[in-house]
């Protein structure tokens, strides 16, 4: 398996069960009415295509939702939370942080 199937699989499995990730909302999709119908749709996501995941890593989405435009993303960190993971493909090494925020908090 490739670096970037690797990186796929396991931004697969974090998206869809909250597991092996931190989960981050912003203070816009806290304020939401909805919020767990809101997690159900980012963990069903897969409108995947060339356009919107050019790497083919999983790493960001776009939906819509209460007539916003919500957006969230994976980001890699070293397991001190300092600095960019040194290989993301590497769960020992990592900590996958999920961020689901408003468009217009991007």
């Amino acid at each position: 398996m490739s670096d970037v199937e690797r990186i796929k699989a396991l931004n697969d499995a974090a998206r869809t069960t909250f597991t092996g990730c931190r989960v981050m909302l912003t203070l816009g999709v806290q304020s939401l009415e909805g919020i767990a119908e809101l997690l159900e749709q980012v963990q069903r996501f897969d409108g995947f295509s060339a356009d919107n995941d050019p790497y083919g890593e999983h790493d960001f989405g776009s939906l819509r939702f209460a007539g916003q435009t919500v957006f969230w993303k994976f980001d890699y960190y070293d397991v001190d939370l300092q600095m960019a993971s040194p290989d993301a493909s590497d769960p020992t090494v990592t900590i996958r942080v999920l961020t689901i925020m408003l468009g217009e908090e991007y």
